[in-house]
């Protein structure tokens, strides 16, 4: 694709990464952070700005966790790939990230994904836009199922209701604990306190029995990982509502959320080391003491805290990081049997020429073989790695006039399917992942190479030509993400959330040991890269709030 003379380009992922390399090691900080995911980040900046001596840690060479991007080619050639940021909600000017931005003096053009349906879900004999707008959505749905229009108006009625809750908490801070929101929950959301352990899949089931009606309310499961049957009917209504407040993306990709926050750690003295985890998080007589870092430059590092947060994935935290005679054992026993939300397999490709030639939109396709969303999920827990759906993307489109994303002449598409992420599913043992080597198994790249075909002739079908035209691949299983964020069950959502592991069930921000915290996608905000920078926000508040300096923000 043409990019227009001067316009604005993608910096480099890697621009300060041999800087972050080589940052040393402080002996001592106020603060540890483990983890440079945008949980982490957030609450470093938010800390750093406050004064407070941080310095985080990551194994991986960029900050920014799910929330990078990576290059490939030449720098006349240059292809830069997001690895989790695809879209987001609410990023207009009083939405949640622009908020926390604004928090930190920073800010960030979001550009608008097509209002009029920025997500097309495609079925084998149906199409469905999705707009930024509650009431035109019903319209639509109303308009393709007429005879279903009192289990749709019920289906609305909750989505409403969390939207609704949602906003009141987001005012009232994350706890709705005030008179005000008991009377919100008796008067605006008796659905919502009715439904607070149901499924979605339980909930519709009250609504219709249509299968393409459901299918099409369960079209963006992907966005969260698991069939109706097991996720949170109060999660799926409020990803929902949280895009129909408007779905966006970030001019420069999603390290550019990343960059800025690890910039506001460092501008007010923070530190952030690269290419250096964390082996075991130190705990004395009942208190967090520090971190002892992995081998790095030839030794381990002790750095001593009175506040150490982990933004580390959670069962790695709770079951490894932590020694566990230091955690109450029930915890413990929790963590070994948190259930995990599925993985994502990733396809990253270069196509010659202009996409919206081919009737690309500013939008995101999900391509589904048939209208089973439980039969999708259940494939995917007995192991099977043939993809039966497929998202695609194109940043190229969504960034338009971003230099960058791909060379001239050529669209960057992303290509993701839901897919088991434990490394056993794709042939892979622990050693082997920790190691690097199943890289160049055989049985793992034939296996690798079969699921993006699938992918590729996917893209096809939605868009003919496209294959021909293919011009750069590379893909990235479940494992791959293991390997870079160390990630429980290969999945980028954290725990699962399901009734049992979603609001009040979900972890919360402070570790049952004196000075130690909680951040990232498994904890009460919610996954997702809102969910995990409203938590930086919210561990923030607290460490301040402990050590007796109080945040002040608007960012609730």
């Amino acid at each position: 694709m043409e990019t227009a003379p001067g316009s604005p380009g993608i910096v480099n992922p890697t621009n300060k990464t041999r800087q972050r390399v080589k940052t040393p090691i402080p002996e001592r900080a106020d603060v540890v952070i483990v983890g440079a995911g945008p949980g982490g980040l957030t609450a470093g900046a938010y800390l750093a700005q406050h004064g407070l001596k941080v310095v985080i840690f990551d194994h991986h060479y960029v900050a920014g966790g799910c929330a990078t991007m990576f290059t490939r080619g030449a720098q006349h050639e240059r292809y830069t790939f997001d690895v989790g940021l695809h879209y987001i909600g609410d990023c207009g000017p009083e939405g949640r990230i622009p908020r926390i931005l604004r928090d930190l003096d920073l800010s960030l053009d979001f550009r608008e994904m097509d209002p009029d349906g920025f997500d097309t879900l495609v079925f084998p004999d149906l199409e469905f836009k999705i707009p930024a707008s509650m009431d035109l959505y019903q319209e639509r749905l109303n308009a393709l199922f007429p005879s279903e229009k009192k289990g749709i108006a019920r289906y609305m009625r909750l989505v409403r209701e969390v939207a609704h809750m949602g906003q009141q908490s987001s005012l009232r801070g994350d706890q709705m604990r005030s008179a005000g929101m008991v009377w919100q929950a008796l008067t605006k959301g008796r659905l919502v306190a009715r439904h607070q352990q149901s499924t979605i899949g339980a909930f519709l089931d009250t609504c219709t029995q249509d299968p393409r009606l459901r299918a099409i309310i369960l079209g963006q499961s992907g966005d969260y990982g698991l069939p109706p049957s097991r996720v949170s009917a109060l999660l799926h209504c409020g990803l929902a509502a949280h895009y129909f407040a408007g779905a966006y993306y970030p001019q420069g990709g999603g390290q550019a959320i990343s960059d800025q926050l690890a910039d506001t750690i460092e501008a007010h003295g923070g530190s952030i080391v690269l290419r250096c985890g964390i082996d075991k998080i130190l705990v004395q007589d009942g208190r967090m003491v520090g971190v002892r870092t992995a081998m790095v430059r030839g030794a381990h590092h002790e750095v001593r805290a009175p506040v150490v947060i982990s933004n580390a994935d959670l069962k790695l935290t709770l079951e490894d990081l932590i020694d566990p005679e230091h955690l109450p054992s029930t915890l413990v026993q929790r963590s070994e049997k948190f259930e995990m939300a599925a993985a994502i397999f990733m396809c990253f490709l270069g196509v010659r020429g202009d996409m919206r030639e081919r009737g690309m939109r500013n939008c995101n396709y999900w391509v589904f073989d048939d209208y089973d969303m439980e039969e999708l999920y259940a494939r995917v827990a007995r192991g099977e790695t043939n993809p039966r759906c497929a998202y695609i993307t194109s940043a190229s489109i969504k960034d338009l006039g971003t230099a960058g994303h791909a060379p001239e002449g050529v669209t960057s598409v992303e290509i993701m399917t839901v897919l088991p992420g434990e490394a056993s599913a794709w042939g892979v043992s622990s050693a082997d992942l920790k190691s690097g080597r199943y890289r160049q198994d055989g049985a793992y790249l034939e296996k690798k190479h079969r699921v993006e075909e699938d992918l590729i002739s996917t893209l096809d079908r939605v868009f003919p030509g496209s294959a021909a035209d293919i011009c750069f691949r590379e893909s990235a299983t479940p494992v791959t993400h293991s390997r870079y964020t160390r990630a429980s069950g290969g999945t980028g959502y954290g725990i699962a959330a399901t009734p049992e592991q979603f609001m009040g069930n979900r972890p919360g921000y402070r570790l049952p040991i004196q000075g130690g915290y909680l951040a990232g996608a498994s904890t009460r905000a919610g996954h997702g890269i809102v969910g995990a920078m409203i938590s930086g926000v919210n561990v923030a508040k607290r460490v301040a709030r402990d050590m007796g300096r109080p945040l002040k923000s608007d960012s609730r």
